[in-house]
């Protein structure tokens, strides 16, 4: 299998990275911090490049390109820990393009692809614990709409976005919906996540929505899988500056007289985070080239790509502060930053443990079915 990148993605790749280098240092990142954890600016950047485009096709004023364009795009915005919520615009715009019907793609796709309209999944309950199954929000017809009831919890800058895509029962099935923050009975909290990220939890009174799908679990289920490929390329780029960063200190560093990297033993710690860096970008191609393959298949491939991003992602992070030493935790340099981001990407999408039962899981179904 052919894994060089073709001329396109590699003059995409290197446009963000020139945009990252240029346009979003440490500096400009604590500012948004400071500011809120979003600035609308950087997104609207981010637009005017096209990438808010690229799961949309070029009939929706997209870029018609797909996963692995979405990937080479990630990758390079790990690399400057890019808080604004990009991935949102790939989950969103790809559930919509999948299973929505026409006059919803046709209202909402090119507001996406423009960057005019932050549109975020809010899908998590408290009680639900990264099964998408259950949902406790409740959708009911009015007139010639409908209505939706609900809570849902660390919604990516959702007290930013123009509208949500939630999902909701409605008659006893799990169906999908689209909601403005502007409609009546809609209500947001916003803060700060440990990564300094901003997130905000929404409640929903009656408010008014619209149907984008009754296959509501199918098209929730390629959203998070989305989802989980987008964050297995942003976890790979932040662990490959976070090395670079950790290697660089070291070189920096001195105790005895000469550089800490110079020790074998701290030498062989580097090497192991190179390893686990080099697991999890393989697992993280498999996941994004996994996402065109049907729903069984693909659940486990994202599954299993989650549970070797999550482990690399700890362990990366871990060995990069223990071998920066103190400095390593202090607000003042970046690489503990990284390291927050590390740690709030694991928990993305579900956790390590949850995707290990989810393979488990999978595989005695498996196995059942063949005994």
């Amino acid at each position: 299998m052919d894994f060089d990148f073709s001329d396109d993605q590699q003059a995409l790749r290197d446009a963000v990275a020139k945009w990252v280098e240029k346009s979003y240092g440490f500096e400009r990142r604590q500012r948004i911090v400071a500011a809120g954890g979003f600035d609308r600016a950087v997104y609207n950047e981010l637009a005017e490049l096209g990438l808010t485009g690229i799961y949309i096709s070029e009939d929706h004023g997209g870029l018609g390109m797909g996963p692995v364009e979405a990937m080479v795009v990630l990758e390079e915005l790990g690399k400057g820990i890019v808080m604004e919520p990009l991935i949102q615009a790939f989950v969103t715009s790809a559930a919509i393009g999948a299973y929505g019907e026409e006059a919803v793609q046709s209202q909402w796709l090119p507001k996406i692809a423009s960057g005019e309209a932050l549109v975020v999944l809010a899908h998590q309950e408290r009680k639900a614990r990264y099964r998408l199954d259950v949902c406790e929000a409740k959708a009911t017809q009015a007139g010639a709409g409908y209505a939706v009831t609900a809570i849902k919890n660390i919604v990516p800058a959702g007290d930013q976005a123009e509208a949500f895509l939630v999902p909701a029962m409605l008659d006893g099935q799990l169906a999908l919906f689209l909601v403005e923050r502007s409609a009546a009975g809609v209500h947001t909290r916003g803060y700060l996540t440990q990564d300094e990220s901003r997130a905000a939890d929404v409640q929903l009174d009656n408010a008014p929505a619209t149907l984008v799908t009754t296959n509501g679990l199918a098209a929730l289920s390629y959203a998070v899988d989305v989802g989980i490929a987008c964050v297995c390329a942003d976890g790979v780029g932040t662990m490959e500056r976070f090395l670079s960063m950790t290697v660089d200190y070291m070189n920096q560093r001195k105790q005895f007289g000469v550089a800490i990297a110079s020790f074998q033993a701290l030498r062989h710690r580097v090497s192991d985070m190179k390893m686990q860096l080099e697991l999890a970008r393989s697992m993280s191609y498999y996941a994004t080239l996994k996402l065109g393959a049907d729903e069984a298949e693909r659940r486990q491939a994202l599954s299993r790509a989650k549970v070797q991003l999550g482990q690399s992602l700890r362990f990366v992070g871990q060995q990069g502060v223990q071998l920066h030493g103190g400095i390593g935790v202090t607000d003042e340099y970046a690489g503990s930053h990284y390291f927050k981001h590390l740690t709030q990407l694991e928990m993305t999408y579900g956790d390590t443990l949850h995707h290990l039962g989810e393979v488990n899981e999978r595989m005695t179904e498996s196995a059942g079915v063949f005994a």
